[in-house]
């Protein structure tokens, strides 16, 4: 009778989690699924080009994996897997966008179009940046994959976006080290907030930071009592930026400490790092900000869809050609000249 009594209750708990697993599916939406049928590669593919034209992501994203599945060995297929990268990045999916990246390139490693792929990495991290008072754990991978393309591919357009938007990471990095610094500066930890302002000049000394690191480098020095350190700081501040308000502060601070400097504040800079293009610098990048990325480049075969088995909307079979990204017009920058090496004297 107990073993009776047991195995009721086995089939009471047994019906009670199937009744509470259906309700609990049913609680949850269901994504939406596309109904997929065999199907001509050429429509399947202007289908997806279609769903990206419209800004439809996720059904491009579809679209362009269901012509792998059908038509792995394809060329149809290599260029799917750079359309579904292009639409996962479109979509702010950027680690999907990086993994279809790293994918085509361990496919196709020298296919000219590994470029893009490349690039289109870069990219994805170089939107993820954030604010300088957060880690920047986004902003040094960012560097890395910029760097990776200029060295890859340094005659490329990505290669010159590249060059442009590397300078903008360093800007980023300098001021992760310039904000380190001021707190350890307003900690009364001036040995260590010294470290963070040579850290700056040395690795980062074409960025907009470099003349306040060497300004905070002469009153560090200063309340050290290390008055050559602070001179000489203040030499290479007054050579480089003798109208730049950082200069005017450092001035003002070496005259009250019994300091007399040779250079005198003047209204503009004496010398530009930035050789030709004056004192402007680059801007740092902005948290979520969308980068022109064209579509990626040319290269599946040119096939039209059958008339008859073409969609009611009439998707083109081709996306739109490649267009150069936004910066890709500028030329690449030059060799930025090293800040030390001429000493003022005082």
């Amino acid at each position: 009778m107990l073993r009776n009594s047991l195995g009721r209750s086995a089939v009471v708990f047994a019906a009670l989690t199937a009744a509470l697993s259906v309700s609990a599916c049913a609680g949850k939406p269901k994504k939406p699924q596309i109904a997929y049928e065999e199907r001509p590669v050429e429509l399947l593919y202007a289908t997806g080009a279609d769903r990206l034209d419209k800004g439809q992501w996720n059904e491009a994203v579809d679209y362009f994996r269901e012509v792998e599945r059908q038509h792995p060995y394809s060329e149809w297929s290599r260029r799917a897997i750079l359309m579904t990268a292009y639409a996962h990045y479109q979509g702010n999916q950027y680690e999907e966008a990086i993994a279809d990246a790293d994918r085509f390139v361990s496919l196709y490693p020298g296919n000219p179009s590994a470029a893009y792929a490349y690039y289109l990495k870069s990219i994805c991290y170089f939107e993820q940046i954030v604010d300088v008072g957060r880690d920047q754990a986004a902003t040094e991978q960012a560097q890395a994959a910029l760097r990776e393309v200029v060295q890859r591919y340094p005659r490329t357009p990505y290669a010159a976006d590249a060059r442009v938007k590397i300078d903008m990471v360093n800007d980023q990095l300098a001021g992760k080290e310039m904000s380190i610094g001021r707190w350890y500066l307003r900690q009364g930890e001036t040995l260590s907030a010294i470290g963070r302002f040579h850290s700056v000049i040395a690795r980062y000394q074409t960025t907009t930071h470099t003349p306040e690191a060497l300004y905070r480098l002469v009153e560090a020095n200063l309340t050290l009592g290390l008055m050559d350190e602070a001179k000489k700081n203040a030499a290479v501040l007054g050579y480089n930026y003798p109208g730049d308000r950082w200069y005017l502060d450092a001035y003002k601070l070496m005259t009250n400490n019994g300091l007399r400097p040779t250079v005198e504040p003047t209204a503009g800079p004496r010398r530009s790092f930035w050789h030709g293009h004056g004192p402007q610098q680059a801007a740092a990048p902005t948290a979520g900000a969308k980068t022109a990325v064209p579509p990626p480049v040319a290269g599946a075969p040119v096939a039209q869809a059958p008339a008859s088995a073409a969609p009611a909307d009439q998707p083109a079979a081709q996306p739109a050609a490649e267009a150069t990204p936004a910066a890709a017009a500028d030329q690449p920058a030059k060799k930025k000249k090293k800040i030390f090496g001429v000493p003022v004297p005082w």
